[in-house]
């Protein structure tokens, strides 16, 4: 089996990629896949929505909200992991498992990204991370979903 590292990508906000496009994010410190498909939300009625009226978030899925500082969990029907990034894709903050009805925010922080209650733990993530955001493919591997790996997979 042949695997290969993601290519490195510089994707934001300006990008040129599909609007409404998903999104694949990596956590390029620890190796490994945050999320596999995470809608963006960068406009008033998407980041005004969020993930209000859906009954979960399955994992490997997630909701990235740029600009952000503070989220809330009003009216949410299941707990979230939040990861709070600045303009360079740096983990500033985590929370992980925040229930409804809670507020959260991080002020030095220039957008969030949302994720199943579970995420942060499995995946190790940590504030000082760099995070990677690319065009979500449509296959995902179970390399894409697995926890941290100790070196790059090399093409064999």
């Amino acid at each position: 089996m042949t695997m290969t590292w993601p290519k490195s990508s510089s994707l934001s906000e300006s990008s040129s990629a599909k609007a409404n496009s998903p999104l694949k994010i990596w956590n390029l410190t620890r190796r490994v896949a945050l999320a596999h498909r995470v809608e963006i939300a960068d406009h008033g009625p998407t980041r005004r929505k969020g993930l209000l009226g859906r009954n979960s978030l399955p994992a490997g899925e997630g909701l990235w909200i740029t600009p952000c500082e503070a989220v809330h969990t009003f009216g949410m029907k299941f707990p979230i992991d939040l990861v709070y990034i600045d303009r360079k894709k740096r983990v500033k903050k985590i929370r992980s498992g925040v229930p409804p009805w809670r507020v959260s925010a991080c002020l030095s922080a220039h957008s969030v990204v949302e994720l199943a209650s579970g995420t942060v733990e499995m995946t190790q993530t940590r504030p000082g991370d760099r995070l990677e955001f690319s065009p979500a493919d449509l296959l995902v591997s179970a390399f894409d979903l697995a926890p941290a790996h100790p070196q790059r997979p090399t093409v064999d």
